[in-house]
């Protein structure tokens, strides 16, 4: 096991190879949310920054997690050669479309149907350890139901189901994106 402080040029190969990645998120007096993410949504913005687009899914605890507390993990796992594990520790917070910072961020990814908000992560610390136990498996294709889903529901129709969920399972406030001028 070792610790960085920053992103090395290593680390940001690796991690532009990985085809999923793991996200998790706690707040005092909530469940521990980890959710698995793909979809070509993760970037690395700078040596300490990160950001990944997040897709409407079936919740929004990340949301409510990170303006509640801000700690965030997110972890890669090497499936082929050589073995790995990268955690990447650090503190976030969400972006949405009506936030100012919103469009220069959204430049970095290809927006896909059902984008709700963009997560960015200052790096805390980055860790490396051997991944022995992490099966070895083969990539076959992204899943297009997610894609399919929103596809078919206009601007509208998402953002008042999102206005809808105003907080978390736990019962902690979520912001939510606004329907676009």
């Amino acid at each position: 096991m070792e610790f960085f402080p920053a992103l090395t040029p290593e680390h940001r190969a690796f991690v532009a190879k990985q085809p999923v990645f793991f996200v998790a998120t706690a707040a005092a007096g909530t469940r521990i949310n980890l959710s698995p993410k793909g979809m070509d949504s993760f970037r690395v913005l700078d040596d300490r920054t990160v950001a990944y687009l997040d897709v409407a899914g079936s919740g929004n605890e990340t949301n409510a997690h990170l303006i509640a507390d801000g700690r965030i993990t997110i972890m890669f796992c090497a499936f082929d050669n050589p073995a790995l594990i990268f955690r990447i520790y650090g503190r976030g917070r969400p972006v949405l479309p009506q936030d100012d910072d919103w469009a220069a961020l959204a430049a970095h990814f290809t927006l896909l149907p059902g984008t709700r908000q963009i997560f960015v992560v200052d790096v805390q610390q980055v860790q490396t350890s051997c991944g022995w136990g992490v099966p070895h498996m083969a990539f076959e294709r992204t899943r297009e139901t997610l894609n399919k889903y929103h596809e078919k529901h206009d601007d509208q129709t998402r953002f008042a189901k999102y206005a809808q969920r105003t907080t978390s399972i736990d019962g902690l406030p979520v912001r939510n994106p606004t329907v676009p001028a």
